[in-house]
């Protein structure tokens, strides 16, 4: 319709516009006109139908009576702007009383381009961004492809070729629409985008319409489940279960009898106490009213597992704590979040930390104890405790750092040959406890080296702190290829703040 318009109103800018073609054009927005109307009163029935079916079920018709609302609102919004639009021109050829439904400076070609077009106008631009958008809109909501094709070709706005072949130029959807353009024709064309957006809202309430029933499933096979929430539950919380249909009707719920009595609710919520431990049956059957008004009974049988609350503790590193230091410990009750889990230890602090626990006790030969206690069903539960022992930490061993012939970090710890060269590159003596369960770092406070001279004399030398002095490293350097010295009386402090003798280690140089 707009192309065969497009090629009628190109040849009439080339003539004098007649009277029988403006005429006509005033036919063609009448029919126009009234066809809008029969279109919206269509489109009211099919709103009406939703309405309707809304008052009667509202639990399953208001989600789409309330989309059909919000498509009605973006409907009506952009037909009543284009409605504003076809009087602003029609205002511009005939002055302040201008008539949409009477015009009568049909032949005008200058009114559309002031409204509608720079440097005049920019609200052709802007109608075709809010067709764009109510397009993309509309056919959001439609599932068939012939459906959002048609919506799409008729509110289309994509640029127009002026000429043939891949050279053509291109015009914008509003230049084409309104440069040069008669009033009438400008308004009928207008009136053809209105039938247009009509069209597709009736597409999209009867869309609608048609969702009100997807969610009715036709069934040839009913079946009972029991779906619990869990079968094991610890003694003092509830076992909670939901016995439904499969795929039952949410409006139509059944009757739940469980052991012979009738549940209280009406969404097949069954719960019991947990009072003793051990596994417990219970059987029953449900009750439903079919389409055909007879009353269809579905038997049903499941059984749970009641075990006593239990608490998971354990040493992450190994089954003592030990004094001093941070030992981290995992704590953990089945079924229970970690935010509803609460702990507390004698003989030192307890903290959680991230995912897991620290536990710090402070007297070394005394036992530490750990209650975990659970927030199940409402009430703050004891779930369980368990007793550690205090034990000092192990003297470290001391060691020379450097680093293997692939530069990786080494620790040297005597009784094998060592190279002159990277005993004076070390910075001094280190001592750590690295057992593979342990490792913690101490620091070295003080230590000697022991070299003995050609009459077998002992010849000591103190250090400077943790690091080699300058009498140690010139000792050194005076050793010849296979000699030995030894480091003694070394002393170190750590993280307990326990500072003590370690054991000595004997050097060979290479």
């Amino acid at each position: 319709m707009i192309n065969l318009m497009y090629i009628v109103l190109t040849a009439m800018l080339a003539l004098n516009v007649s009277s029988d073609v403006l005429n006509g054009f005033s036919q063609v927005e009448d029919g126009l006109s009234r066809s809008n109307r029969t279109i919206t009163a269509r489109n009211q029935a099919l709103y009406a139908q939703l309405q309707e079916f809304n008052k009667k079920n509202p639990e399953k018709g208001k989600v789409w009576l309330d989309k059909a609302t919000e498509v009605r609102a973006a409907t009506d919004k952009l037909y009543g702007y284009i409605d504003s639009l076809k009087y602003e021109i029609v205002r511009i050829a005939d002055g302040e009383k201008a008539d949409v439904t009477n015009i009568q400076n049909r032949d005008n070609l200058d009114a559309a381009s002031q409204v509608m077009l720079p440097p005049t106008g920019s609200k052709g631009k802007q109608l075709r961004l809010l067709i764009d958008q109510f397009r993309n809109y509309m056919t959001s909501f439609l599932d068939d492809p012939q459906k959002v094709s048609n919506i799409q070709q008729a509110l289309s706005t994509t640029p127009i070729k002026t000429k043939k072949g891949d050279e053509g130029d291109q015009k914008s959807w509003e230049e084409t629409m309104f440069e040069n353009m008669p009033t009438i024709a400008a308004v009928t064309l207008m009136s053809k985008l209105q039938n247009d957006i009509r069209y597709a809202e009736g597409e999209v309430l009867n869309q609608l319409i048609t969702n009100v029933d997807l969610g009715d499933l036709r069934m040839n096979v009913v079946e009972a489940f029991v779906v619990p929430q869990s079968r094991i539950v610890m003694r003092g919380t509830k076992y909670s279960a939901n016995i439904v249909l499969a795929a039952v009707d949410s409006t139509a719920r059944p009757v739940v009898y469980v052991n012979g009595a009738r549940l209280s609710n009406d969404k097949g919520l069954y719960e019991v106490a947990a009072t003793s431990a051990g596994s417990h049956e219970y059987s029953g059957y449900l009750e439903v009213l079919g389409r055909d008004g007879n009353i269809t009974r579905r038997d049903f049988k499941s059984s749970y597992m009641v075990i006593d609350p239990l608490a998971t503790i354990s040493a992450t590193m190994m089954n003592v704590f030990y004094a001093g230091i941070n030992n981290p410990v995992s704590i953990a009750v089945p079924g229970v979040p970690e935010s509803s889990i609460s702990a507390t230890m004698t003989n030192g602090t307890l903290t959680k930390s991230g995912d897991g626990w620290i536990a710090h006790p402070t007297q070394v030969g005394a036992e530490c104890v750990i209650t975990v206690t659970a927030e199940m069903e409402g009430q703050r539960t004891n779930v369980g405790s368990t007793t550690f022992r205090v034990r000092k930490l192990p003297d470290p061993a001391p060691f020379i750092a450097t680093t293997d012939a692939k530069g990786n970090p080494s620790r040297y710890k005597g009784g094998k040959p060592f190279p002159k060269a990277q005993i004076l590159a070390a910075k001094g003596l280190d001592a750590a406890i690295d057992d593979d369960i342990l490792n913690i770092d101490y620091k070295v406070v003080s230590f000697e080296t022991v070299m003995f001279d050609q009459m077998g004399n002992a010849i000591p030398e103190v250090s400077a702190g943790s690091a080699f002095s300058e009498r140690q490293k010139a000792a050194i350097k005076r050793l010849q290829h296979g000699k030995r010295f030894y480091i003694t009386k070394v002393k170190a402090t750590g993280p307990d703040g326990i500072t003590r003798d370690i054991s000595p280690m004997e050097v060979i140089v290479n």
